[in-house]
């Protein structure tokens, strides 16, 4: 009976620790495996951020043109309304010589007819 039991013992310890290898394998792939998903998680966000910093880089750049471009168009606005005003004055001058002219016209004729 102690001789049974020795070795039934005996075959449980070889199972037991048959289970224990295996349980020490399956966590050391478990650990490989979490490990790989940590560096593949890195790499994404690595590459996430690098793609949000180009992207920002590039929005500022054409803020910045945008702005450029606006300034320009202010710019030209404020000489369009200028030459308009220069234009409207030789316009009143152009106006004013033209009534000075037709009245001279007048008189010269009305002389003339005289």
């Amino acid at each position: 009976q102690l001789q049974l039991t020795t070795s039934e013992k005996n075959e449980l310890t070889r199972s037991l620790e048959m289970v224990q290898n295996q349980l020490q394998e399956k966590e050391s792939e478990i650990k490989r495996e979490i490990s790989e998903y940590k560096d593949r998680l890195l790499q994404a966000e690595k590459e996430h951020q690098d793609a949000l910093t180009e992207a920002n880089r590039k929005n500022e750049v054409e803020i910045e043109a945008c702005h450029e471009k606006i300034s320009a168009l202010e710019h030209f606005i404020r000489s369009q309304k200028l030459e308009i005003e220069h234009l409207k004055s030789n316009k009143e001058q152009l106006d004013s010589s033209l009534k000075e002219a037709n009245q001279a016209l007048g008189e010269l004729l009305k002389t003339k007819v005289r």
